[in-house]
Parts: structure tokens; C-alpha cells; sequence
């Protein structure tokens, strides 16, 4: 039987292109969204109701531009400097595409709380990436 899973392992093998504060907020945001999407799938599968359309309606709770805005406000007081420049540049990156479901604040607050994921992630900081993304499953 093999070991089990760990996020230092081959799974995850491709390194971006670039150095990670080289990238494009945007190709940060895009990795990012995709990293807290299966955070947050893993989370909701931990949960004890598995029926697909809770899983759907639990997820989209925390996934949407509405609901990681509100995350990234929480998050603000515990960020470095180097964490808010990177919030920053996800804010005011342009990405030429809106939400469906949220106002233009919002969906630029939801581009640097994935760009900020990202960062993190391609940086391998994964200890201060599971404490932040953490602190996203807390509710008011």
C-alpha cells in the first residue's frame, strides 16, 4: 500500500513557468480558485450530508465571489505586508471577465483572495495557506 497523500507530493509537480511574484495576479487567481475550490470540497465532503445537491449548496457558501470577499475582510488583519501587496495586485488586476452573481467590488475582492491562495500555494508557504483558508470556514 502506498503512503498517504501529502500536499509535498508528485501529484502537484508542475512548477509555474515563472517565479511566482513574476506572475500575471490573474494566473495567480486562477490557481488560487482552483486550490480553494478543493479545499472547499474537501471540506464539505467531511461533512455528514452527501446528497449532491447539499454538497453544491454548501460549497457555493464559501466558493462564491460574495462569500470569499467576505473571507478576504477576515483575513485583512492577519496578513503580512508581503501578503497585502500581493491582495493588492489581485484587486486591481484587470481580468476582463465579471461575476455572474456579484457587484464589481466584490468580484475584485474575490480575484485577490485567489490571487493571495495562489501566491501562497506556488510558494509553498502551505502551513500559513491552511491557516488563512481556515479562517474562511468561520461564520459570523
Amino acid at each position: 500500500m502506498s503512503e498517504p497523500f501529502s500536499l509535498n507530493s508528485d501529484l502537484f509537480s508542475f512548477p509555474p513557468a515563472k517565479e511566482p511574484k513574476l506572475l500575471n495576479p490573474i494566473v495567480l487567481a486562477y490557481i488560487g480558485d482552483a486550490v480553494y475550490e478543493v479545499f472547499i470540497r474537501q471540506y464539505v465532503i467531511s461533512q455528514t450530508n452527501h446528497r449532491p445537491d447539499h454538497l453544491h449548496r454548501l460549497s457555493t457558501q464559501y466558493v462564491s465571489a460574495k462569500a470569499q470577499a467576505k473571507s478576504l475582510k477576515r483575513w485583512m488583519p492577519h496578513l503580512t505586508d508581503e501578503e497585502t501587496d500581493i491582495v493588492k495586485r489581485g484587486r486591481n488586476a484587470k481580468s476582463g471577465t465579471s461575476a455572474k452573481n456579484a457587484d464589481i467590488l466584490e468580484y475584485r475582492h474575490s480575484t485577490a483572495f485567489e490571487c493571495l491562495i495562489g501566491f501562497l500555494y506556488y510558494t509553498k508557504q502551505l502551513e500559513r495557506l491552511q491557516y488563512l483558508m481556515m479562517l474562511s470556514l468561520e461564520r459570523e
